[in-house]
């Protein structure tokens, strides 16, 4: 809203520095800043108000070390990092930006999903929340909105460059260039690394090749859904899943800085998505969030971010992946959420089988999700959860190199 005020000053009252706003780094360092903000202003207040409407955690008997001391922490603390990173870009951003409200979308219905749960299990005192099938209707329903979305809707583009040869290119710039309609994304690792969606299905005859929109929006389902039960998954530790996704966030609004910046997209050699460059005001006001909420979150934690946070900040990690064409390196940068998830299906996959075969389940791992397995072999918590932040700032290297590595 501020963007469109200042604007206004500039353009019609031409008022000295009011043209600042137009710059997107300058609007992004505000957002950050708004964010943290934000998160510190209103955290206490909320947490008070969490704890005197007895709004705690029911925690289960793990056997596992410092776990009667969380009993009782407010939760819903999700709450905090949605209006941090809502407020911000409704006073930053161009709400008139597809990516925009795609991403504004996805924070709300995630966040909404995530609410409702965590309503049902600590105000309703019912421990199974909401029914799993729900959860899951509420990510495809996303993942089906935000798939129509990118594959339909005509402001979503890619840049395509006119080789001397007549050929087309995404990546090595030319002056004459035309912004397309393409469902292309980025092989990381790979020279000449961009595959058109199109193409997998193009000697599969006509019809393939034309409503191909069937099998990348499931695709896309599938992307939203894992991402997002990843970051649920991961959000067992205090601290754990804020920081690896303030560090999986800011790697993300590099992307979208780079591939909305026409000239670094060219020094780069990398594909660029016209319009993605305002995804960085996103990107900043979410790292903020996360940051902000780590005050309260870390060891010892004075409140837990429930499943209001957690599919929340996994949905929205997933689809700006998506939208920067970035989908493939999510196994990668996200390997933090991804071996925990994998954790939990080995562990459970694992015991089905042995107590089919032997008559009585067998675990490989001492308790899943990992980072309870470490627990158990008797590593402080915050311990573990600073070793998985860098893992999670190895892989966001790693990630990052894929820029020039091919």
């Amino acid at each position: 809203m501020l963007y469109y005020l200042f604007n206004y000053l500039y353009k019609v009252h031409h008022i000295p520095g009011t043209g600042v706003m137009q710059y997107s780094s300058f609007r992004a360092a505000l957002a950050i800043v708004s964010s943290l903000i934000i998160a510190q202003y209103f955290g206490a207040p909320l947490i008070r108000l969490l704890q005197r409407q007895q709004i705690g955690e029911t925690i289960r008997d793990l056997g596992l070390q410092g776990q009667a001391e969380k009993k009782g922490t407010p939760t819903m603390g999700g709450l905090i990092i949605l209006l941090a990173i809502l407020v911000p870009v409704l006073l930053f951003a161009k709400l008139d930006n597809i990516y925009v409200i795609l991403m504004l979308l996805s924070t709300v219905w995630l966040g909404l999903i995530g609410f409702v749960d965590d309503y049902i299990k600590v105000v309703k005192k019912d421990k199974e929340g909401l029914a799993g099938r729900f959860k899951i209707l509420g990510q495809v329903g996303l993942g089906l909105t935000v798939g129509w979305v990118l594959f339909f809707s005509n402001d979503v583009t890619v840049r395509q460059y006119v080789l001397p040869n007549g050929s087309f290119s995404a990546v090595d710039a030319s002056s004459v260039y035309q912004d397309v309609k393409l469902m292309i994304t980025t092989v990381p690792f790979i020279k000449n690394n961009e595959l058109n969606y199109g193409d997998l299905f193009a000697t599969a005859g006509d019809f393939f090749n034309e409503y191909y929109a069937f099998f990348y929006i499931p695709i896309v389902i599938i992307i939203i859904t894992a991402v997002s039960n990843g970051a649920n998954i991961t959000d067992g530790l205090d601290g754990l899943a804020a920081g690896t996704s303030a560090i999986i966030g800011t790697t993300l609004a590099i992307f979208a800085f780079v591939s909305g910046n026409a000239l670094l997209a060219d020094y780069l050699d990398v594909m660029f998505i016209p319009n993605s460059g305002e995804l960085v005001i996103f990107c900043a006001a979410f790292v903020g969030a996360c940051v902000g909420f780590l005050w309260y979150n870390s060891y010892p934690a004075q409140v837990f971010m429930g499943d209001t946070g957690s599919l929340a900040i996994g949905g929205i990690i997933a689809v700006l992946a998506l939208i920067v064409r970035k989908e493939l390196l999510i196994p990668v940068l996200c390997g933090v959420f991804l071996i925990e998830n994998l954790s939990v299906i080995v562990q459970v996959s694992y015991f089905k089988y042995t107590k089919r075969k032997y008559g009585e389940g067998r675990r490989l791992l001492r308790m899943s999700p990992l980072h309870h397995h470490y627990q158990k072999l008797g590593y402080h918590e915050s311990k573990i959860v600073s070793r998985f932040w860098i893992v999670g700032i190895m892989l966001a290297v790693l990630t990052l190199v894929t820029l020039k590595l091919r």
